[in-house]
């Protein structure tokens, strides 16, 4: 019987985001980011200091997700815009008025960081819409949900879903995004490759699964499905104060689904598998096939944050 590629003695907390032709990986001490350029391989290395270290009560079960989220958030798009600022300025588009006038009257490091900021508020501030707002505002309009609180929390967390997968399938077909989701390919073979023991090359990562359980993919079908859950306490039939209750609410869903995800991470049954294959289903969408030389550019991003002490990044 053929080995199962990504059955692996050995989990890491090492994780990955896929950038504008580059890769950004996350090991416990420090973040690289390596990207692809027509002269070769940019690298940038920095030392991590997570506010949850400082803070005891931010590293406890349940809170811990929050904060997770919103420093991968920031430090995400940090790296994000240092790989857009490697695109040859002929392919680069045009600044919007809103970062052009951050750069008018901020300097330097507070202009990046404030353009930044912007990035991640618009960014939480659209998820928020998408999938807090829209749904109870459309499942609102349906005069037979309102007689049931159950159906309408149902209804609503199915329309969330619906909304990923729409967006996820309109997103795929755009050639910038398949380049993308072809470096989260790379990131997630070179993690199992690292997992499996074997020499990082491109040879030892290529045939390895681009389906990984640790992904954020799965976090976000978690999330859905978790909000279903938590969401049905509110049994109010005002749609704007759902929306509310539902916003409250979020801190919760994120912890309890970061912990499920942990979870599934650590164990290997027929829960954590039935937990983990939606996420993997979607995967489908979110990843593909990455070229040598994205293997190439994970595998050095991967290189650059694995801990001298072994084992110390184990999951």
């Amino acid at each position: 019987m053929k080995r199962k590629t990504e059955d692996c003695p050995f989990r890491t907390s090492i994780g990955g985001q896929a950038l504008i032709e580059g890769i950004l990986m996350r090991g416990p001490k420090r973040q690289a980011v390596v990207c692809r350029t027509k002269d070769g391989l940019v690298e940038k290395t920095e030392e991590l200091e997570l506010i949850r270290d400082k803070h005891h009560i931010l590293g406890l079960p349940f809170i811990r997700g929050v904060v997770t989220l919103f420093d991968s958030l920031f430090k995400g798009m940090g790296a994000l815009m240092y790989s857009a600022s490697h695109v040859p300025l002929e392919e680069q588009g045009e600044p919007d008025k809103l970062d052009q006038w951050i750069e008018a009257h901020f300097e330097g490091e507070t202009a990046q960081k404030l353009i930044i900021g912007v990035a991640v508020v618009l960014g939480v501030a659209l998820s928020l819409f998408l999938f807090i707002f829209l749904p109870a505002f459309l499942v609102g309009l349906i005069p037979a949900l309102k007689q049931s609180f159950f159906a309408r929390n149902l209804s609503e967390g199915a329309l969330r879903i619906v909304i990923l997968l729409v967006y996820m399938r309109l997103i795929c077909g755009l050639s910038d995004v398949k380049r993308l989701f072809a470096y989260h390919g790379a990131e997630h073979k070179t993690i199992f490759c690292y997992e499996h023991g074997k020499p990082l090359s491109v040879e030892n990562v290529r045939p390895e699964s681009r389906f990984h359980p640790r992904c954020g993919t799965s976090f976000l079908l978690v999330v859905i499905v978790v909000s279903i859950l938590v969401n049905s306490v509110v049994r109010l039939s005002n749609s704007f104060a759902r929306m509310g209750c539902h916003l409250l609410l979020l801190p919760v869903v994120v912890g309890v689904s970061y912990e499920i995800n942990r979870w599934c991470g650590r164990h290997d049954n027929w829960l954590s598998a039935a937990l983990s294959a939606p996420g993997k289903w979607l995967q489908h969408m979110t990843t593909n096939e990455p070229d040598d030389g994205m293997i190439e550019c994970a595998i050095r991003a991967l290189e650059l944050v694995i801990p001298e002490e072994k084992g110390s990044d184990a999951w």
